[in-house]
């Protein structure tokens, strides 16, 4: 039910949608209805063991399942979204997208069997900078709607080269090698984590991120996104 309150502020400051700007509705939030349901879907949840975003991480980290909502091209209606959600200041964004990935995920089982929740760190320089992770406030819709724990205190990022934009698969790797560790904060041993970053390219800062965790033996990892680069 919509407040009275609600909808007075609505009507003297309109939210106006991410992508095309448009007036939102009162029951709209973020994104307009029209521009939701035009955004380009990847439907891989539905398949998550099996899809182009997992078979990135086959032979590289023990994936059990892996989804993106979007697909990612840049200069696209999505990459509007992630440009908002990271440089903006703009942190709703990421819960509100995660919320709607993990309901529309939930139905397939997506997160069937995991048992918390672990959004891929920021240096902390680069957290000071931006006030927030954005890869965090994605993790806290998921959370919204499963119900999982979120740990953000088991891994960390220890170094920071460069943005990955526009390097190769050779040169993402060699940019995130060894830029993650262990706190020894958390215990992960036995433990299905489910991943959240908010966007996969190659997925070589995933398979940095899970490499350290695995020494806590019988890790199985999920991956989840909001966007996945064709």
């Amino acid at each position: 039910m919509i407040s009275f309150w609600h909808r007075l502020l609505n009507l003297i400051s309109p939210d106006a949608c991410v992508v095309c700007g448009a007036r939102l509705g009162i029951e709209e939030e973020v994104l307009c209805t029209s521009c939701n349901l035009h955004l380009p879907r990847t439907f891989f949840a539905a398949q998550g063991t099996d899809n182009p975003m997992a078979r990135r991480f086959w032979g590289r980290i023990p994936i059990e399942r892996a989804a993106a909502l979007f697909y990612y091209e840049a200069g696209s209606e999505v990459s509007r979204i992630i440009h908002q959600l990271k440089y903006n200041d703009r942190p709703e964004i990421g819960e509100f997208m995660g919320h709607m990935a993990a309901e529309e995920f939930a139905a397939d089982g997506f997160f069937e069997g995991i048992d918390l929740i672990i959004p891929v760190p920021l240096a902390r320089k680069r957290q000071r900078q931006r006030g927030y992770n954005q890869s965090e406030a994605v993790a806290r819709g998921v959370a919204a709607v499963t119900g999982l724990p979120i740990v953000c205190n088991a891994v960390e990022r220890i170094s920071f080269k460069e943005s990955q934009t526009h390097k190769s698969l050779r040169e993402r790797m060699e940019n995130v090698e060894n830029a993650f560790r262990l706190t020894g904060k958390t215990s992960l041993q036995d433990c299905h984590v489910l991943m959240v970053d908010d966007i996969v390219t190659s997925g070589a800062t995933i398979c940095s991120c899970v490499k350290p965790m695995l020494a806590a033996g019988g890790l199985r990892v999920s991956v989840m996104s909001l966007g996945v680069v064709k």
